[in-house]
């Protein structure tokens, strides 16, 4: 009996382990060192086992293909389209390949600044710190054109005057790119050309190159992002967490509750319209949590924050750009019963790991599920708002009928107080 009990368990153990062995053992390679690595981490790593079967599917139809195969002579281009195929199989978030083209690439080296440690000195000379020359400002593409999607506040941008919706058509009388645009050119300013409306006469505005380091940006982005407005006679305040990743992001705001300036504002609206997620998992107990508030007081009267706690109302804004620890923010302040308003979150909730490849991109690969409760998972699904409203990026010029949407809401609230 011991010895068929074994070989059962040996048994079960090959039918554990052979599928994603026997799949990698069984793929070509195909030359080229960027690829196969690429290959070879999510066999390894990726945490879904079951989508390694239509993964291996694309890496062979990419190095078999009749007119381009992928080979050790492949065009970067080539490979960068191969690679982008391949990990779209997955059909999962947190998973993709980033370039040191796009800014993309140095905030999420920064996020995941760990895993890229004995390499950092290499790319980032000479102190090792990831950074890029630029004004502070992201763009996406809709319909061939390229429209300001974020300015991160106190940003050369922001004091430029830049407006999310704003058309980019040159910098320096050349095409907008996000990194070779500024390159080289800190401490200088650069003419940026925009069209605030459709079919309008451009405009030109100037913005100061600065050399940017992302988790610092984002401290500082949500710092200058609070806020208080009046209205009705109630204060109003409003932060920005463009991301939980920064060392110091939820002390930032901690500190502008307890003592900054929202600290006597009679309810907050929280954007969690962010860039990336990351940080704790428990980040919105500031808002949620039932701890007492609770400080040192040394003898010279300087108060210490130990345990910051805001008891007055919150309305939260949320949209695609609200992604993985924000989700997890997010899915916090609805089930408290907190009103989130703007549009569906992205979906996008597992855990993810950064790889550093043979050409120095990124690879950012998801490792391991992530449930909220006992089964709850958003991945695919996201968080639907309490009062959705639309946002329509081209020729905004500023207007931001979400964050209209979720201050009458906390009029509301604060009226029936």
């Amino acid at each position: 009996m011991k010895a068929n009990t074994l070989g059962f368990l040996r048994v079960a153990l090959l039918l554990l382990l052979t599928p994603a062995a026997a799949l990698a053992d069984d793929l070509p390679q195909s030359g080229q060192p960027v690829f196969d690595h690429v290959v070879e981490l999510v066999m390894e790593h990726f945490y879904d086992a079951s989508a390694l079967d239509g993964f291996t599917t694309a890496v062979r139809n990419e190095i078999e293909d009749q007119e381009a195969p992928v080979t050790a002579d492949s065009t970067e281009a080539r490979v960068d389209a191969a690679v982008d195929t391949v990990l779209a199989s997955l059909d999962a978030s947190h998973t993709g390949r980033y370039k040191p083209d796009g800014i993309d690439y140095f905030e999420l080296i920064d996020i995941f600044r760990f895993a890229v440690r004995d390499h950092a000195r290499r790319l980032f000379p000479p102190e090792g710190e990831a950074s890029y020359h630029g004004i502070g400002m992201v763009a996406r593409e809709s319909d061939g054109t390229l429209f300001v999607s974020d300015v991160y506040d106190g940003s050369p941008a922001d004091r430029a005057g830049i407006l999310v919706g704003d058309e980019i058509v040159s910098v320096d009388g050349a095409p907008y790119d996000e990194i070779e645009s500024f390159r080289d050119k800190v401490g200088e300013t650069v003419e940026v050309r925009l069209r605030r409306h459709e079919g309008a006469e451009p405009v030109i505005v100037e913005a100061t190159v600065e050399r940017l380091r992302p988790l610092r940006s984002f401290s500082k982005a949500i710092k200058e992002s609070a806020t208080v407005t009046e209205r009705d006679g109630r204060r109003i305040g409003y932060v920005r967490l463009w991301t939980l990743s920064s060392r110091d992001a939820m002390d930032v705001v901690a500190r502008e509750l307890a003592t900054g300036r929202l600290k006597d504002a009679d309810g907050v609206i929280v954007d969690l319209r962010g860039r990336w997620g990351g940080g704790q998992s428990d980040a919105a107990e500031l808002f949620v949590g039932d701890t007492a508030p609770f400080r040192l007081i040394l003898r010279d009267g300087e108060e210490i924050l130990a345990n910051v706690r805001w008891n007055r109302p919150v309305v939260a804004i949320i949209d695609e750009g609200s992604r993985s620890g924000l989700e997890v923010f997010a899915y916090s302040l609805k089930t408290n019963g907190i009103p989130l308003v703007g549009a569906r979150t992205a979906g996008a909730l597992l855990a993810g790991r950064a790889y550093l490849l043979p050409d120095d991109s990124l690879l950012i690969l998801a490792v391991s599920d992530a449930v909220l409760g006992e089964e709850t998972r958003l991945e695919g699904r996201g968080i639907q708002p309490d009062i959705p409203v639309a946002f329509s990026l081209p020729y905004s010029a500023g207007r931001d009928p979400q964050l209209d949407a979720a201050i009458e809401e906390m009029r509301r609230i604060l009226a029936e107080e």
